[in-house]
């Protein structure tokens, strides 16, 4: 079992930036794609980002496309996140994939972290 933690959420004015972190606890999981997801009140989680094992291939949500970066340090991953709009606001939640590789879909992910809150005023 592994445990994912992330940090660095919290209240940002509209335009503003965030860095997401997220460390594996055991470390377990260089080996696999890590990924970011997000869930507003009311709505379904959904997909943000992921970056393969190596960090050679990264696929975002269109609605994150050109604003918001993934990257990881083998068992760590983050998301640098540029001109926040109050849509962002969410619960932001890091992932681990069960494969090298690992796309949008939920399904195709492990280990869950509990999430942080990332809150945009407009």
């Amino acid at each position: 079992q592994e445990q994912l933690v992330e940090s660095g959420g919290g209240l940002v004015h509209d335009g503003g930036s965030l860095r997401l972190s997220c460390s594996a606890a055991r470390r377990t999981t260089s080996n696999n794609a890590m990924g970011w997801f997000r869930q507003a009140p009311g709505k379904e989680r959904e997909f943000v980002a992921s970056i393969s094992w190596n960090g050679g291939s990264t696929i975002y949500a269109d609605s994150v496309k050109g604003r918001f970066t993934i990257s990881r340090d083998r068992s760590t991953v983050y998301l640098q996140m540029t001109a926040l709009n109050p849509e962002d606001t969410a619960l932001y939640y890091c992932a681990s994939g069960r494969s090298s590789y690992a796309g949008r879909d939920s399904s195709g992910y492990r280990y869950w972290g509990q999430g942080t809150q990332v809150t945009v005023s407009s």
